[in-house]
């Protein structure tokens, strides 16, 4: 492999794919990054075997070619190299780098060895708008559960009705749920959350649109010259539309950033109390307030003003309080719930597609 690249363009595409690479791996290969030229284009890629990123760079190829070189030390290099055009040839397994100042050899392992994802059979595909579609999984990923005892509430969960595709993630405690697009096809599959975090890093805003392929294993999203391909979790996920109650007794609508400081402001003091924190909503004041009480710390109670119908208190961890106010971008929302043990929801009139549910503690 015989190729030119400028450094600006390696740099951002290393960055793209390298964080994928995994260090702790069982096979050698899995901490590089392929090289190989594809259609007169230089195509980077790396993957830990349930990830694979891939990032397409305008080069000009003087003689095709691949190899693999270790992704930590690739990335940090081209990223402080000045910027130029790097000349990079492959000879005896070894990677030359080479700028008008620099002149590098970089030990690699053969391309044959890498592990290269599965091509998707029979796929399914559809597309929708990037800013769509980055809204959506950013307002629901964050729900979903860190702990690997139940896998299917580790991923994000796509599901097609009417034509409409929906996100959702649960951690079993709060529930997120939004509108991603459409699709024709029937869509139902669960991605670990891991996988969507790393596709909203590297999706580009400047890009128009994601396209989205699947089979009954894997999933393809793609936008502009960046593919990531992630394993699907197995497992059948909680029908979690049941859990979302359909008629409120008490329901508080106020503005969203007044809800989130008088939120944070009362986290502070839940602190002891593992962020536990009693909102009340009482429609002769026509206020939301928030309580909090530590036993070494002291006391807090912060109000806000709101448009109120019927009354109630309901406690509630702060911390999943705090992070559903912060996915909203409406100005006003509403806080709905019909006792101390039924499931609160988070709405706004202004962005119908995204919900947000939060189960009680018990006070």
């Amino acid at each position: 492999m015989k190729v030119q690249v400028t450094q600006a363009n390696l740099a951002r595409a290393l960055n793209t794919v390298a964080r994928v690479a995994s260090v702790r791996g069982t096979l050698p290969i899995l901490a590089n990054v392929l090289l190989k030229t594809e259609s007169g284009r230089l195509n980077i890629m790396a993957t830990n075997l349930d990830v694979a990123i891939s990032h397409f760079v305008g080069t000009k190829v003087e003689k095709e070619g691949a190899i693999t070189v270790p992704a930590r030390l690739m990335q940090d290099f081209v990223t402080n190299l000045p910027e130029d055009v790097i000349n990079l040839e492959v000879e005896d397994k070894k990677l030359s780098v080479k700028t008008d100042r620099y002149n590098s050899v970089i030990n690699g392992i053969e391309a044959d060895d890498f592990p290269l994802m599965p091509a998707i059979s029979s796929a399914a595909s559809w597309k929708v708008p990037t800013a769509d579609f980055k809204s959506a999984l950013s307002k629901v990923v964050f729900a979903a559960s860190a702990d690997d005892a139940r896998p299917v509430l580790t991923g994000v969960y796509f599901k097609s009705a009417g034509g409409e595709v929906n996100v959702a993630a649960t951690d079993s405690y709060r529930l997120a749920e939004a509108k991603v697009g459409k699709s024709a096809s029937d869509v139902e599959f669960l991605v670990p959350g891991g996988a969507i975090n790393d596709l909203l890093r590297i999706i580009s805003d400047n890009e128009k649109e994601v396209v989205v392929k699947h089979d009954d294993q894997q999933v393809q999203f793609s936008s502009g010259d960046v593919t990531l391909v992630a394993r699907l979790i197995e497992g059948t996920y909680p029908d979690y539309k049941k859990l979302i109650p359909t008629k409120f007794a008490t329901t508080a609508r106020l503005s969203r950033d007044d809800f989130l400081g008088v939120t944070k402001v009362s986290a502070l003091f839940a602190r002891e109390s593992a962020g536990s924190v009693t909102v009340s909503v009482s429609k002769a004041s026509g206020q939301l307030s928030i309580n909090a009480v530590a036993a070494q710390l002291g006391e807090n109670t912060a109000k806000a003003d709101a448009k109120v119908s019927g009354d109630g208190e309901v406690t509630l961890n702060s911390r999943y309080l705090a992070e559903a106010l912060g996915a909203f971008s409406a100005d006003e929302v509403e806080f709905c719930f019909n006792g101390k043990l039924e499931p609160c929801v988070l709405r706004s009139l202004k962005e119908a597609d995204y919900l947000h549910l939060i189960m009680p503690l018990r006070s």
